[in-house]
């Protein structure tokens, strides 16, 4: 199974906060597992025991073409010895994009559907015929927030992180969030930067704790004012301060989620936002992988 390596918490040190007396922290979980990094590993830990617990051989997800999920299960199950299938959104594409060609040289089988058809991966009728057509499989959803995704995230802060005032982290599909959330002390307040347009995520978010029945013990506040115009979006300020970060601290940040939620701190930090004697503890969520993909596709130079 997935078993993790140590995590390191750097501090970044810069005159940008530290002249506001506030201290800002990384926490790398893009470090905890040479093969799914990131949440990823949090995501799907308890899912891989899960599958094994059930006998099951084969894993089935969905995702799009760059997804860090379609990726982290791919790398998770050829580690773990499990067979693994990815139903992808949208047409294949040939030659594969860096993401679905490492998943593929990882054993996973690709296999594409339309957009309108992706949008049943929810319905029964859907899975049953997936079932007909590939046999028994461990389902994991699209972006790989189930209970048991939880029960992993929950586990991402732990004692140690109880000194921080504010927690950071990108939402996706929102299952970091809800598990940090579930961890969360009363002196602490959690900030979720949402890599989606809209304001549904904050419905969501609350659907969310409701679901899986998480009653924070400190503030959850989420954010939807950092998106870059969408998810995958993104302009000349965000790849910039992407630049400018790994130049100062050299920690690669992806444009998708990871990126997104350190702008939108540092941005809150200029605003004055967090008051004196704040410590921040910004979660790197990894995607690190999707950086090859984004930089072949829009022909930037981004660091890896």
């Amino acid at each position: 199974m997935l078993l993790p390596r140590s995590i390191a918490t750097e501090i970044l040190q810069h005159p940008l906060w530290e002249n506001q007396d506030v201290q800002l922290f990384m926490k790398r979980l893009d470090q905890v597992h040479h093969k799914a990094s990131g949440n990823k590993f949090y995501k799907l830990k308890y899912n891989l025991e899960q599958a094994q617990k059930e006998g099951k051989s084969t894993l089935l997800t969905f995702g799009g073409a760059y997804s860090n999920h379609i990726y982290a299960t791919a790398a998770a199950a050829q580690h773990a010895g499990f067979q693994s299938i990815g139903i992808i959104r949208g047409e294949e594409t040939i030659p594969l994009n860096p993401t679905l060609a490492a998943a593929k040289e990882k054993g996973m089988q690709l296999f594409y559907v339309d957009r309108t058809t992706y949008r049943q991966k929810k319905e029964p009728a859907f899975i049953a015929n997936l079932k007909r057509q590939f046999g028994d499989f461990y389902l994991i959803p699209e972006g790989g927030t189930n209970e048991l995704a939880i029960k992993g995230t929950t586990e991402i802060l732990t004692a140690e992180d109880s000194t921080y005032t504010h927690i950071c982290s990108a939402i996706g599909t929102g299952g970091t969030l809800l598990g940090l959330a579930n961890s969360l002390k009363n002196h602490q307040e959690l900030l979720g930067f949402s890599s989606l347009k809209g304001s549904f995520i904050h419905q969501e978010i609350a659907d969310g704790l409701e679901k899986f029945g998480i009653i924070p013990e400190g503030k959850v506040n989420v954010l939807d004012n950092y998106h870059f115009g969408g998810y995958g979006k993104h302009n000349s300020a965000l790849l910039d301060f992407i630049r400018w970060f790994y130049q100062e601290f050299q920690i690669p940040l992806d444009p998708v989620y990871t990126g997104k939620m350190v702008y939108g701190t540092v941005d809150l930090i200029k605003k004055q936002y967090f008051p004196p004697g704040s410590k921040i503890l910004l979660v790197h969520t990894g995607g690190l992988q999707g950086i090859a993909g984004f930089n072949e596709r829009f022909g930037f130079a981004l660091p890896l």
